[in-house]
């Protein structure tokens, strides 16, 4: 196997094992698609060079990959991964695969791509399990659109909760109301449906909170449903922006519940408020609270507005995610359109993108 490595590349070419001349010499079968062999393979790998990133096993006749399972953790830097040429009949075989980050896979000439309808549902049935893959079969696939960040980039959390508690409404496009949600304040329900929270919750006074204070704890989690509760102290602030001096404590759950693929619907949402306790006022606003700041929002064009709005009408959906439908793929009105259509007939995409 040596011979077949490369270092500089990281890469290991297993192409058509069996007939390898220096092991036939010495009568040596390597047959990768019996399960003792492969499990030999990948502990030779994992002992000798588990920094691969790398692994070519074409024309090995393999048709399960139980024992390739094992590469999610003992080859962890893999990104690379030939499979063509063999005999996988299902592509539930790749479940077994899930873990690995892959941007690059081969499965073209096994019996599994001809399972599709066409090829957007072949790479959309791969993407699921390896939403990293920028290359497939040796072409180069259309970059997904970025609804939501497989990868979201970290801030301090204190920014973003300081962003979330002054930001309410902005925050409801990411985390959005189901349509019959309730909210209450206590023990007693003030409003119902989705329209009616979010005028209601405009209507509240403006507040700064002690962003120091701030905790999120997760109460239940399971497939089906999350529930967490956000707790801290505030001030409520006057109409010529100073805070009063009266520190108030809140406690507010959220349950919420899946929506698509990626998304969260708020069902139920419930706002405890009551007096500071003593040692509570002690600590709060100690250090100044940092300023909230709102995403940048890049100036547009003449021509990207144009286009911005013509993409609008042509999608139906609304400007903000057509503009990030767009961004997403370069500004190029065609491939952006394609992805959409890719996506909307898949039913990936949010309700809360067509809310105008």
């Amino acid at each position: 196997m040596a011979k077949r490595f490369d270092g500089s590349q990281q890469a290991l070419d297993l192409n058509n094992i069996l007939t390898d001349p220096d092991l036939v010499s010495q009568n040596i079968q390597v047959v990768l698609n019996r399960k003792t062999n492969m499990e030999a393979v990948i502990k030779i790998i994992e002992q000798n060079i588990p920094e691969l990133t790398c692994l070519n096993l074409s024309n090995n006749r393999i048709h399960k990959l139980d024992e390739l399972a094992e590469l999610v953790t003992k080859v962890p830097n893999l990104k690379t991964l030939n499979l063509s040429h063999n005999e996988l009949k299902s592509d539930r075989e790749l479940d077994k695969l899930k873990g690995l980050k892959l941007v690059e896979l081969w499965l073209t000439k096994n019996p599994l791509c001809d399972l599709f309808k066409d090829h957007a549902s072949y790479i959309s049935a791969v993407r699921q399990r390896f939403p990293r893959i920028l290359k497939l079969d040796g072409d180069d696939l259309p970059p997904p659109i970025g609804f939501d960040v497989e990868t979201p980039t970290t801030i301090p959390p204190c920014k973003y909760l300081a962003f979330y508690v002054e930001n309410l409404l902005t925050t409801l496009l990411y985390c959005r109301y189901y349509k019959q949600t309730h909210f209450s304040i206590r023990f007693r329900l003030l409003k119902h449906t989705r329209l009616n929270v979010v005028a209601f919750l405009n209507e509240l006074p403006k507040t700064q909170h002690d962003i120091a204070s701030l905790n999120v704890d997760v109460n239940t989690y399971t497939n089906t449903l999350l529930s967490f509760t956000v707790s801290g102290v505030f001030k409520e602030v006057a109409v010529d922006g100073k805070s009063r001096e009266s520190t108030m404590a809140f406690s507010r759950v959220f349950i919420t519940v899946p929506a698509g693929s990626t998304g969260l619907c708020i069902v139920n949402d419930q706002l405890f408020i009551r007096m500071a306790t003593t040692e509570e006022i002690r600590r709060a606003f100690v250090a100044p609270a940092p300023t909230p700041s709102s995403s940048p929002v890049p100036t547009l064009t003449a021509p990207q507005q144009e286009m911005l709005t013509a993409f609008s009408l042509k999608s139906g959906m609304n400007l903000e995610w057509s503009q990030k439908c767009l961004q997403d793929n370069e500004w190029d009105f065609n491939r952006a359109a394609q992805i959409f259509t890719q996506l909307k007939t898949e039913g990936k995409i949010p309700d809360v993108a067509f809310i105008k």
